[in-house]
């Protein structure tokens, strides 16, 4: 076994044992009585819940390497009475990747993030969803993109938005084909954890009907993450805005991922930007 999976085995039985031993008999509908020798449920017990051998539950708790599939580990999470973060962890020590959850509801979206996205001005800034779907955006974001709060939940999905809108072809210009296959990029390594789910064979098939570029680039089967690099946008009124790209997760909402577009120091987008934001304001 290679050392740093050897330690993540023991990291992985460490946690097992002390979720196990926060937990009684009777918390879990078990006959209790009878004298421990240790606190909490024994291993069979464990097992018995989860609907494991014995001897297998008991295997993993030895640190030994074994595979558990994403259905064994939820079935442990239930028995040991995970919550949310704990599952989370469970899944990262056993399998080394988070549980592809179904889609968290828009009241997920956290109120403090939206007040972080408004912050951000005059960088435009949103936040997605595993679907891609924008959930959360700034003024200068609708200036720039759109109107999010106006559009269909469809319209608001940015792989659907990028190969079906004329508007953003005509914002990215010679740009939109890059930006096309590293959205698409991205939309594929995140359909790895939802492959058969009936929302993204509806997108695909949906997308694969109405856009050339998709059809063509889907069987590619390119993946990749992360933020784009430096954009160059051509607004209809502000001119050009070159904006670099920071991406990341939210700890307290880890579904969601927050993008910002900076504006390049070496242009003049942010003086653009703030003039947009003054005229599109009441008067």
């Amino acid at each position: 076994m290679e050392p740093a999976n050897d330690q993540r085995q023991r990291e992985l039985a460490l946690f097992l044992k002390t979720r196990r031993a926060r937990l009684s008999p009777e918390q879990v509908g078990l006959p209790g009585g009878g004298r421990r020798r240790t606190p909490g449920l024994r291993r069979e017990e464990v097992a018995l819940l989860a609907g494991v051998s014995a001897d297998w539950y008991t295997w993993l708790e030895q640190a030994r390497d074994i595979q558990a599939s994403a259905q064994v580990l939820d079935s442990i999470a239930a028995a040991l009475r995970l919550d949310a973060t704990e599952r989370r962890h469970l899944y990262l020590l056993a399998l080394r990747q988070l549980p592809a959850d179904p889609q968290p509801a828009d009241e997920a979206v956290p109120r403090t993030l939206w007040r972080f996205l408004e912050l951000q001005a005059p960088c435009p800034a949103i936040a997605t969803d595993q679907r891609m779907d924008v959930v959360a955006w700034n003024r200068p974001a609708c200036l720039i993109y759109g109107d999010y709060g106006a559009m269909p939940q469809r319209e608001s999905n940015t792989v659907w938005r990028t190969f079906t809108s004329p508007y953003v072809r005509e914002l990215l210009r010679e740009g939109w084909e890059p930006h096309a296959r590293h959205r698409l990029a991205q939309f594929r390594a995140g359909y790895a954890r939802f492959a058969g789910d009936p929302w993204w064979l509806a997108m695909i098939e949906d997308l694969n009907r109405v856009s050339a570029e998709f059809r063509e680039w889907w069987p590619t089967h390119d993946v990749l993450n992360g933020p784009e690099g430096t954009k160059r946008n051509y607004h209809p009124s502000a001119g050009l805005l070159v904006f670099e790209q920071a991406a990341f997760t939210v700890s307290n909402a880890p579904h969601l991922t927050v993008i910002v577009n900076m504006p390049s120091p070496e242009s003049d987008t942010t003086s653009r930007i703030e003039r947009l934001l003054n005229d599109s304001s009441p008067k």
